[in-house]
């Protein structure tokens, strides 16, 4: 196999994801930093911007072919090595799974990630106080609808999806660490806050967490 390279920011929720995949499926990478911060962002460099025209993290290189985007990334995985797959076998329940992952990659990620939350401080000059409200009032919105599909479907076992963690679930438990990280109360939320109390349980996703990362700061 190719060497499978992650480029990666410890605290992005979309490198998460890749980074919980990757381990779910018991695929060896390399993880290569790219600092968001750092010199206004090495993500914006002429480097960096050649491999990813986006500009973005997660980006995946399997020998010569980058791919940008988690859940392109992940199922790029998923389809190249189908072994521990990460989607279920039917067509409705892929089609469930990858609502959910949407659901939370799509409409409740981008109201709150770095792009969206700099462009308010240095732009508008937003308070710091008034993008916290904002994160949070789209944190809850989004978790109000996702409890109602997680909560009322016989298809919710332990995890997003059955009795196995899958592409719903690596998407779930990142957005979960933005909660907390912005004192979301998760109260409102039980049936998300045990599915991601399940996920993180387990080594593969303990491993991917942002605090685990090789370029995450030191907590001293």
């Amino acid at each position: 196999m190719s060497t499978l390279r992650l480029y990666s920011y410890w605290r992005s929720s979309a490198a998460y994801r890749v980074r919980i995949a990757l381990n779910l499926k018991q695929l060896p990478h390399e993880v290569v930093p790219v600092d968001l911060l750092k010199d206004g962002g090495e993500q914006h460099s002429e480097a960096y911007r050649r491999l990813n025209p986006q500009g973005l993290v997660p980006l995946l290189l399997h020998g010569s072919r980058a791919i940008g985007q988690s859940l392109a990334i992940i199922e790029y995985l998923d389809e190249t090595w189908p072994d521990r797959p990460l989607l279920p076998t039917t067509v409705r329940e892929r089609a469930r799974v990858r609502a959910l992952a949407q659901a939370i990659a799509c409409d409740i990620h981008p109201l709150n990630n770095l792009r969206v939350l700099r462009f308010f401080k240095d732009e508008w000059q937003v308070p710091q106080s008034e993008r916290d409200g904002w994160v949070e009032h789209w944190i809850r919105t989004g978790f109000a609808t996702l409890e109602t599909l997680l909560a009322e479907s016989p298809s919710t076992g332990v995890f997003c999806e059955g009795e196995r963690p899958g592409l719903a679930d690596c998407c779930l438990v990142p957005q979960v660490y933005n909660a907390r990280r912005f004192n979301v109360d998760l109260a409102a939320f039980p049936t998300i806050a045990r599915i991601d109390a399940a996920c993180r349980a387990r080594p593969e996703f303990d491993a991917a967490r942002p605090e685990r990362q090789i370029d995450a700061p030191d907590p001293a």
